[in-house]
């Protein structure tokens, strides 16, 4: 292996959802045993589920799934109003809503900007679990675009009504054209403030283009399933690195790392600190050096719901 420097980005791996998520999940199955329900995977990542999946917990796409009476973890991505009433009705003991909080905002704009009669652009991915989440909270009202194409030929009931929302997995600039498009064909839309956009996101995307700058080849740890893992990758190459995404460091090919003396590596919102630190080792055992270079302090934590305290 020609490989002599790996430099770990900072910062990268779980965010505050994330772990929020994931505690939510461990203090359900502490205090009641498996079996354990959980409505999608709680977060995407392949690890995460696995090892979940053999404590007993049973990750279910339908209401229909899950038994009478059991106990239902909502995952971090959100849900449909109609999933939340198909849970209720079936009596299930346990209703614990691991939404993340900034998911749980745009919808939350989303029921406030319906009721107000506006027509509401979900940009986003319509087969990821946050949009078919979020949509269903005012499905009537609502367009889901990802790409710019699909702005430009947009049209809408009320041009003097329009909001664009975004899925909080994207970042700023995953968003930028979309949205600047969209302004330019109706002037008068509302947009969401930045905030809305996850923190996470975008700083893993800042600190992946810094990275970039100091390498030859970039990994990305995560599942390919995940979308922040994914947009890492794209960002990455689109800073003119090579960049691959990988489940773990078994996921490596030699060929990637002919003629590459630096090798950049950063992981998922979703993905546990110890697959990059077995990543790191895998590199070091060959002789590589260890490095780290930190661009962001995060500091952020979420509470963990209201039904999960109870049970403490």
């Amino acid at each position: 292996m020609s490989v002599e420097k790996v430099i770990l980005a900072k910062p990268r791996g779980f965010c505050a959802g994330v772990e929020m998520a994931i505690e939510s999940v461990e203090r359900a199955l502490a205090r009641h045993g498996a079996p354990i329900y959980v409505f999608h995977e709680i977060v995407h990542n392949q690890h995460v589920v696995a090892d979940f999946s053999s404590r007993g917990v049973r990750f279910v796409e339908s209401i229909d799934e899950v038994p009478a009476g059991a106990k239902l973890v909502f995952s971090a991505h959100g849900v449909a109003p109609t999933v939340w009433q198909q849970a209720k009705e079936k009596n299930l003991q346990i209703i614990i809503d691991a939404t993340c909080p900034l998911v749980e905002k745009v919808h939350r704009e989303v029921r406030k900007f319906a009721a107000r009669g506006y027509s509401i652009i979900l940009v986003g991915h319509a087969k990821h679990d946050e949009i078919v989440g979020t949509s269903g909270e005012a499905p009537d009202r609502i367009r889901i675009i990802d790409s710019a194409d699909q702005a430009r030929g947009l049209e809408v009931p009320n041009a003097e009504k329009i909001v664009a929302l975004t899925q909080t997995t994207l970042s700023v600039d995953d968003t930028r054209e979309i949205i600047d498009i969209l302004k330019e064909r109706f002037p008068k839309l509302v947009t969401s403030a930045k905030e809305d956009i996850c923190y996470a996101t975008q700083n893993r995307q800042d600190a992946v283009k810094q990275l970039s700058k100091e390498v030859d080849l970039i990994l990305v740890i995560g599942s390919r399933n995940s979308e922040n893992s994914n947009q890492l990758c794209k960002v990455a190459r689109a800073e003119g690195k090579n960049a691959y995404l990988i489940d773990d460091h078994h996921a490596i090919d030699p060929r990637w790392l002919e003629g590459v003396k630096r090798v950049g590596i950063t992981s998922g919102a979703s993905v546990p600190e110890r697959l990059v630190l077995a990543a790191a080792e895998y590199f070091e055992r060959a002789g590589a050096e260890i490095s780290h270079i930190g661009f962001v302090e995060e500091n952020i934590h979420f509470a963990l719901p209201a039904e999960i305290v109870s049970l403490t």
